[in-house]
């Protein structure tokens, strides 16, 4: 009878690894930790050769110097690990600027020195409590340099919206569930308190009289063709001005949305990819849209022979006389000029994707189309977003159905 093959003891620095009575493996090793020290995890894992291979890609990390957050960390320490080292690699570069200033100056100050395996649901929620009621010119000394206000005793009570409440809880969610995906905790505490629910950004979309208006004035600009395309077909400004003639087939009458003009802290003026895997789409383009875009290709060629050796060939539909990317600020500037030349109310540039969508419902068109259109991810999210509208169209088809039907009812079954 042959003896059982042992298995391999593991080198020196691998850490160790068993079964436990509950079926699970479990394996622990020493790792650098975000404060610098060398701290022992565990992790965990259905198989030995799963559990292995986990505690192995950590070990890795550490030994090319990535630290790698514990439990034991104070919130601090984990959540600039996670900025750093796992969501800066996961989100775009203006959504991980926006996390960090939310980290920098609510989380840490609030909640930084709490350990992360001993956060509850209460710490969570007594802090955005505190969040939501207290002024921040008091807590970050906005006044201080002014010797205005807050700093002369007569407090602004300028508070947090609560949408930006919301999304510091959602930005703390985002990196406890991290943690518990690398089995660091259980269970995300976050999760386990609800914030009020905040009242929508309410918009206020063109009517069809008032979009008539603008696209009558848009014919003398020079950006005509763009806001033709904003207004009929709801792109982003981003897709808008990250849009190229290769994407632009005029003889099919489609438009191929794949890249957003963004302007990033680090890179300037860059091309990014679209806001979602949705937001990737090709779009019919109307008939109005086909006749201003060669009108603009044509503009656009006899900028090129004025500018000479200046041009700048970028590939972009929409750029300034000398072929350079458009600024999404500088477009806002002169988006607001127009409504003033128009005699319209201000409203955003963002707005006139809403008008879109508004005006489409209005005249009828089914809420899956409008959804590709706008390049949703979800429909719930097209029908969230303009749920105002459908009171409305409810009214004009009970109404019509009414008509149909007759008001009087005196008609028998027979």
């Amino acid at each position: 009878m042959t003896a059982p093959k042992r298995r391999k003891a593991r080198a020196n620095g691998e850490g160790t690894i068993y079964q436990r009575k509950d079926g699970r493996w479990e394996a622990a090793g020493y790792v650098l930790a975000a404060d610098g020290s060398r701290k022992r995890v565990r992790v965990y894992g259905t198989t030995r050769r799963e559990t292995a291979d986990k505690l192995a890609e950590r070990i890795a990390d550490s030994n090319r110097g990535l630290p790698v957050a514990t439990a034991d960390s104070t919130l601090g320490d984990y959540l600039n690990y996670w900025l750093n080292s796992v969501a800066v690699h996961r989100l775009r570069e203006n959504t991980h600027t926006r996390y960090a200033a939310c980290v920098r100056l609510h989380l840490i100050p609030g909640l930084g020195t709490k350990k992360v395996a001993r956060l509850t649901a209460r710490d969570v929620r007594t802090f955005l409590d505190r969040l939501r009621t207290t002024c921040q010119c008091c807590t970050q000394g906005l006044d201080t340099e002014r010797m205005k206000c807050c700093a002369v005793g007569e407090c602004c009570q300028k508070r947090l919206s609560p949408l930006t409440v919301t999304y510091v809880h959602s930005v703390l969610k985002s990196a406890l569930e991290h943690a518990v995906r690398e089995d660091e905790l259980p269970r995300n505490v976050a999760r386990n308190v609800k914030t009020t629910t905040h009242q929508p950004r309410r918009f206020r979309p063109l009517t069809a009289t008032e979009a008539r208006l603008f696209l009558d004035a848009a014919r003398a600009d020079r950006l005509h063709a763009l806001y033709e395309l904003a207004l009929r077909t709801g792109l982003r400004k981003g897709e808008l001005l990250g849009l190229h003639w290769e994407d632009l087939d005029l003889n099919a009458g489609t438009a191929t949305i794949r890249h957003s003009l963004q302007r990033t802290r680090t890179g300037g003026l860059t091309q990014l990819p679209t806001k979602t895997r949705a937001s990737e789409r090709r779009i019919a383009l109307p008939t109005e849209c086909l006749h201003s875009l060669k009108e603009h290709q044509e503009r656009q060629e006899r900028e090129r022979k004025e500018a000479g050796p200046t041009w700048r060939d970028s590939g972009l539909a929409f750029t300034t006389p000398t072929g350079r990317p458009l600024d999404p600020a500088n477009l806002t500037r002169r988006f607001r000029c127009l409504l003033n030349r128009a005699g319209l109310r201000h409203i955003r540039f963002h707005d006139l994707r809403h008008s879109t969508a508004t005006l489409l419902l209005e005249q009828g068109v089914d809420l899956v189309v409008i959804k590709e259109l706008l390049g949703h991810a979800h429909i719930g999210v097209t029908a969230g977003v303009y749920a105002h509208v459908r009171p409305r169209l409810q009214r004009e088809a009970v109404n019509s159905l009414t008509e149909a039907l007759g008001q009087g009812g005196t008609g028998r079954m027979r």
